[in-house]
């Protein structure tokens, strides 16, 4: 323990003994230990309580839980009873239930019945059995009809109570109806929910509840759930009150408790179904269990009564007086030896006192020698341990004091003799300064004002010094500060010339005007370096001019295009090497030998150089610092040359790229401008935003949103912002030529509203971070014209989370589709009638043959027609008039046909029809129709000439079983030819006999 804690922790201890403490810790500490030792019995004694109260609970729900699956072992054997005979009769079943002694053996049950299943059908039949049994009032009751019934047949002992419930139906009330089928379905016991026994007349009632097991038909399967509902006969059941079965339950031990039964897991007051004690008041402790009961569960709140356990908290009681006396009769005893102890030590401390006052003043003196040393050895490590270099002087020439700092900062040498004679110190101090002359004096010259400068040194740090006057006890004096502020200043000045060749840069000057603000940046600070910048020619054999503006021009000229391939010079060899050069003298050098002569006369005595590299590792040229006289680089120089060669660097690397980027982005421009399709330059950033909006909304399928809010998807399409577009863009739209006036183009230049479809795509494919989308659409064109386009969208790499630069291409597909229309039209239909032709009829017959085939119960009908005797007309009038009769046959049949129906040439004069869902009678009701058209219309030929021709139709049926197309198609011709061969101008159905009229067919003869 440290001395000077020993009088604290002294003092401490006579405060606590005194008269007025002391006492007071005994009394508090025995009270104390009085109250731990009476909480101790306390929880003992509660303890013991809390066990013996664990201990009737436990007993009471055991005793409870037996008694139930006694209950359940007695319906068990009734269960037997009628499992080991098919018909148990009233009085068998009385015998036994009376052998059982139920009052005496199973106190609390009421009794025990039997529940006969009965179907509405059985009810009748069911009463009147009954009824011959003796009972001639007997009826199910309550009255109604319900899906099945289950009324109580047999109930022992049948006194006066449970004929209340002879024939009473169980099935009538939910809670009774719910354990019956829960017995049935489980084949296990079964226990009912709070009811009113239907034996029950007295008020307030007994709650009550039923136990059902179930009977089942002799030899039914009941394996699963169905079987057993299948199987069920009935129940055997056993109605309890719960007073009744709670009464004398657990003995004395449970007499001190009060017993509450809830209905399943609620504690309400409409499932309490028993309570031992209404009105027991407060009770001491209590506990919850809960009990299951042949598949159904009780909650008992199970209470201590006050006044019920023993008491046994006296030893707790008398532990508390006991310790309170003692304690109190210590503590009076320790005040009378506190005081006595207190007293003693006063007349002690006055004596001490005499002989302390002695001491005090011996120590005095000794205290004031200690504390000036120990202010010197102070003040010494505080100016030691400064980061700026300190200096003390007189005035009048003396130096008194200076710090480690100071001598660091002007390498003041060991030897050197300067606490005598300030003057030295000084002359050692201008020695190493670029300007010698600056004045530094230790005079008392300007002493009471403030004064700073900044000192440049020889090698090229710069100090910034502080002076001011003060006082010295009462004699005046000087204080000096020095801090070297060169890396400072060249971070400034080289940040400084960083942005300016920054801004130069970003401006779009000129490399030169660049590489001299380098060159001026390095220079600014260093009046005595002359600097310049070669670059390496493309060839990377000469070295040409970049800047050096304060060399002379004759020296500048004769440097450019300096080859280095001899290593000529310190640039020249720095390029070689690839490494600093440094020469010390030029006069000297054997590298300078071609252009010392070149150099004398610029009065250039020393060169240092860097050679600069790209980021790639290529040279790039040389960065030089050349100075009057011959002389070596400091730490600092060389900081310089390479703060310098890099800076270089960058901006001959930016100013290269810089015109690569210019000449890169005027080649896309002309690229862009005239490129044949058409370009779009767009901006979805603010599509992004609402998006996201959408997201945070908890919208998750985009797509699906906006196909039901239409009003969002054109919303979103508004935010789309068109930036540049090129030439051919505006000549699809239809701008004016010359006019490229972006404001005007919108979404609809790429999207009309017949395209959102389209534009809802694209913009679920771009949310969900895909680059590109392609898709066919239409759009709007400035003079209004809709027209089709195929577009490309693209997002540009690194605008995926912005979408602010996407690139759409688009190409007016309009007059394509429509050359592909007309293709698809001349491949698909007749010329000269405008029906389908052959193949397009066949196809479309192979269709529905696939559709037959997909549905068994669908049918269909083909007819062939054929124009009689149409030779004969292209004989009379011509090929013209028999073209004219063909193109207004297909008319009457166009006018004559449904929507879904597909008529067709097939060749020649033959037509065909494909009715689609028509039976082969209705074909037929339509095929004769059609003749008469025909035969009732003229036809019109050229020069007024009117014609009346007629048609022979074959029919025949199409359906699931016989789906081919070809097979119909040929009974339909077969058809037709039997119509020809019957005299024209007919029609006849598959099915009839077929003529032998056509080439390698065998036919019979024609009918009628």
């Amino acid at each position: 323990m440290p001395d000077h804690a020993r009088p604290r922790l002294r003092r401490l201890l006579q405060d606590l003994l005194s008269p007025g403490i002391l006492p007071l810790l005994v009394l508090s500490g025995c009270l104390g230990v009085t109250a731990v030792l009476w909480h101790g019995a306390s929880l003992d004694a509660e303890h013991d309580a809390q066990a013996d109260f664990e201990g009737r609970v436990r007993e009471l729900v055991n005793n409870l839980d037996q008694r139930m699956q006694t209950y359940e072992q007695v319906l068990y054997g009734v269960q037997g009873l009628f499992a080991s005979s098919q018909q148990v009769e009233r009085e068998e079943f009385r015998t036994y239930l009376t052998g059982q002694d139920l009052d005496r053996h199973f106190p609390g049950v009421h009794g025990v019945g039997y529940i006969e299943l009965v179907t509405p059908s059985q009810r009748a039949v069911h009463q009147g059995v009954v009824r011959h049994q003796g009972y001639p009032d007997y009826h199910i009751r309550p009255d109604g009809e319900r899906a099945w019934y289950a009324p109580i047949v047999y109930l022992e002992p049948f006194n006066d109570n449970n004929r209340r419930a002879f024939g009473y139906d169980t099935a009538s009330e939910p809670r009774r109806r719910a354990a019956l089928e829960q017995a049935r379905d489980s084949g296990q016991p079964a226990m009912s929910a709070k009811i009113r026994l239907a034996q029950e007349v007295t008020e307030p009632a007994q709650a009550g509840f039923l136990m059902v097991l179930p009977l089942y038909r002799h030899g039914w399967p009941t394996a699963t759930l169905a079987q057993r509902r299948a199987a069920i006969r009935g129940w055997v059941y056993a109605p309890f009150r719960t007073g009744d079965l709670m009464a004398g339950l657990g003995g004395p031990r449970a007499a001190a408790l009060d017993v509450e039964i809830y209905d399943d897991g609620v504690v309400e007051p409409q499932a309490l179904m028993y309570d031992s004690v209404p009105d027991a008041g407060e009770r001491l402790r209590s506990t919850r269990q809960q009990i299951s009961i042949a598949n159904h569960r009780w909650t008992l709140r199970i209470s201590m009564l006050p006044g019920a356990a023993p008491a046994r908290g006296d030893k707790a009681q008398q532990i508390a007086i006991a310790g309170a006396g003692f304690s109190v009769m210590l503590a009076w005893l320790t005040w009378l030896l506190a005081r006595g102890r207190l007293q003693a030590r006063q007349g002690l401390q006055h004596s001490r006192a005499l002989a302390a006052e002695l001491k005090e003043g011996q120590q005095a003196l000794m205290v004031l020698a200690d504390s000036a040393q120990r202010s010197q050895a102070m003040l010494r490590s505080i100016l030691d341990s400064t980061l700026d270099g300190i200096l003390v002087d007189n005035l009048e020439g003396a130096v008194l004091n200076s710090n480690r700092r100071f001598r660091e900062l002007w390498n003041v040498p060991e030897q050197l003799d300067w606490q005598g004679d300030g003057a030295v110190l000084m002359n050692h101090m201008c020695a190493q300064l670029r300007h010698p002359e600056c004045g530094l004096r230790l005079d008392g010259a300007g002493a009471a004002e403030e004064h700073a400068e900044v000192l440049h040194l020889k090698d090229g740090r710069m100090i910034e010094t502080h002076t001011r006057g003060l006082l010295l006890g009462s004699e005046p004096a000087r204080i000096w500060s020095f801090r070297d502020i060169t890396e400072r200043r060249q971070i400034e000045q080289r940040e400084q010339t960083r942005r300016h060749v920054l801004e130069l840069l970003a401006t779009g000057a000129p490399l030169q005007t660049i590489l001299e603000s380098v060159v001026l940046g390095v220079e600014a600070d260093h009046e005595d370096m002359l600097c310049s910048i070669l670059l390496l020619d493309d060839s990377g054999e000469h070295l040409l001019l970049g800047a050096a503006p304060s060399l002379p021009a004759f020296y500048n000229a004769a440097v450019n295009g300096m080859s280095v391939g001899a290593g000529v010079g310190a640039c020249g060899q720095a390029v070689l090497t690839r490494s600093r050069v440094i020469v010390e003298d030029i006069r000297s050098a054997p590298s300078w030998a071609e252009f010392r002569d070149l150099a004398l006369q610029a009065r250039l005595g020393s060169c240092w150089s860097d050679p600069i590299i790209s980021t790639s590792g290529a040279v790039l040229g040389t960065f030089a610092i050349y100075h009057r006289e011959a002389r070596l680089p400091t730490l600092a120089n060389i900081a310089l040359i390479e703060q310098g060669a890099r800076l270089a660097g960058i901006a001959i690397e930016q100013a290269q790229a810089a015109v690569a980027l210019r000449a890169g982005e005027a080649r896309f421009r002309s690229l862009y401008d005239h490129a044949p399709v058409a370009l779009w330059e767009q901006d979805w950033s603010a599509v992004r935003g609402a998006l996201a909006e959408l997201e945070l909304s908890g919208i998750d399928d985009l797509a699906a949103y906006l196909e039901a809010n239409p009003s969002q998807l054109r919303r979103l399409a508004s935010l789309v912002r068109v930036v540049d577009v090129n030439a051919a863009a505006l000549k699809q739209v239809a701008a004016p030529a010359g006019d490229k006036d972006v404001g005007q183009l919108t979404l609809a230049q790429n999207f009309d509203a017949a395209a959102m479809p389209n534009f809802a795509r694209a913009l679920s494919a771009l949310a969900r971070g895909e680059h590109f989308f392609a898709g066919e659409g239409s759009f709007e064109r400035l003079d209004g014209v809709a027209r089709l386009n195929q577009l490309t969208l693209l997002v540009m790499p690194g605008h995926t989370h912005s979408l602010d630069f996407v690139i759409v291409s688009t190409l007016d597909i309009t007059e394509r589709r429509r050359m592909d229309d007309e293709l698809r039209v001349l491949a698909t239909t007749d010329f000269l009638t405008g029906l389908p032709n052959r193949r397009e009829f066949m196809g479309r017959l192979e269709e529905e043959e696939g559709r037959l085939q997909r549905d068994i119960s669908a049918y269909a009908a083909v007819l062939l027609l054929d124009i009689d005797h149409f030779k004969r007309i292209n004989d009379e009038h011509g090929h013209a008039g028999g073209d004219a009769v063909l193109r207004q046959l297909a008319q009457l049949m166009r006018d004559s046909q449904r929507k879904i129906d597909m008529p067709g040439r097939i060749g020649g004069e033959e037509f065909a029809l494909l009715l689609p869902g028509t039976t082969l009678a209705a074909a037929a009701v339509f095929a004769e129709r059609l003749r008469q058209r025909v035969e009732q219309a003229p036809m019109l030929l050229e020069g007024g000439v009117t014609l009346h021709i007629s048609v022979s139709i074959g029919v025949a049926a199409m359906d699931g079983k016989c789906a081919a197309g070809d097979p119909a198609l040929s009974r339909a011709d077969q058809a037709l030819y039997r119509a020809k061969r019957g005299g024209r101008n007919r029609v006849e159905l598959d099915g009839a006999p077929v003529e032998a009229d056509r080439p390698g067919h065998q036919v019979p003869a024609a009918s009628g």
